[in-house]
């Protein structure tokens, strides 16, 4: 089961902050990889480099990962394959202490869990160049961020919206009063309890849902509950997962803004981008392609399909044009 990028608790951090900087990461395979430069790496301008990649443990992290590895392994470097920490922490940590040279992070992530800021900004824009200037004392360079959005969102299924007519959550406030028994809601525990979840979210929209309404369960079942069940009219998703689209889900624009941006980025140790400074020219364009709903393409192929993360993020940099095989 992935986990919810942002959302991991901080308790521990600091025990394993002082783990990772005292032993570093020991685990990781070099990429082996026959491949070459396409639209980025002219030149192999990487050439005598090595560097590390990493990741979170879902899958949407780890294909970002495999594509910055990919990547650089075209443009030259040798590259060690370290995806799939086994949370937000011990990749932010990798990154810090110099056990890894690159990631994707996002925005909200950055600036709520790792920052420790209360209030997230609306503008996409001002909470990447905020992050990025806050971070850069913790040795923490970030590049240009997708529009990539990997945030909550309530999704309905498209046969109950046809009834519904639902397209933002100003058009669920108003169903709630018009109609209350209608609108059930299924979610995760945290959500249902978040201040920057359920609650804030009924607060912004000016709505009350009964507590018998709403319905908590694990994440994995909330997507199949509302596509094949009428146990809720709505579910807690991730505006990323392949799931949407595989079970037919609309999800409902958030019109007020209230949900935080969590815009995909590299982040890269600072000392390797000094020395490296055109990870950059490598990476933006990358990221420039790296949309929402590439996204829930690219994650359907592994959390529906069953495909290897590695293969995924291979596949679609070729058919881009980024790299080519070898």
């Amino acid at each position: 089961m992935r986990t919810r990028p942002g959302r991991t608790a901080l308790a521990g951090a600091a025990a394993l902050a002082l783990v990772l900087a005292g032993c570093g990461l020991k685990s990781g395979s070099p990429m082996v990889d026959d491949v070459v430069p396409g639209s980025v790496g002219q030149g192999q301008p990487l050439d005598g480099a090595s560097l590390t990649v990493t990741s979170k443990n879902f899958s949407e992290s780890i294909i970002l990962g495999q594509m910055i590895g990919l990547i650089f392994k075209a443009a030259g470097a040798e590259v060690l394959d370290r995806t799939n920490l086994p949370s937000s922490i011990s990749a932010r940590e990798a990154i810090i202490q110099g056990d890894a040279d690159a990631e994707y992070e996002y925005t909200g992530t950055g600036w709520i869990t790792y920052l420790g800021h209360a209030k997230p900004i609306t503008d996409p824009l001002a909470q990447w160049k905020a992050v990025r200037d806050a971070d850069r004392k913790n040795g923490v360079t970030w590049l240009r961020p997708s529009t990539l959005n990997n945030t909550y969102a309530l999704a309905i299924s498209k046969k109950n919206n046809a009834t519904y007519h639902l397209k933002t959550l100003s058009d669920v406030a108003a169903l709630s009063k018009k109609n209350p028994s209608a609108v059930t809601v299924c979610v995760e525990n945290e959500f249902a309890s978040r201040d920057d979840g359920l609650p804030g979210m009924e607060k912004a929209y000016g709505m009350s849902l009964p507590a018998a309404n709403i319905r908590k369960m694990d994440a994995g079942i909330i997507y199949t509950q509302v596509s094949k069940s009428n146990s809720c009219l709505l579910g807690e998703v991730f505006t990323t997962d392949g799931r949407i689209k595989a079970m037919n889900l609309d999800v409902l624009a958030d019109n007020k803004h209230f949900f935080p941006n969590y815009n995909a980025a590299p982040v890269i140790h600072t000392p390797t981008f000094d020395k490296y400074p055109v990870i950059a020219d490598l990476l933006d364009p990358l990221s420039a392609r790296l949309t929402t709903e590439v996204a829930q393409v690219l994650n359907a192929r592994v959390d529906v399909d069953g495909d290897d993360p590695h293969d995924v993020a291979k596949d679609w940099l070729i058919a881009e044009g980024f790299i080519k095989e070898g």
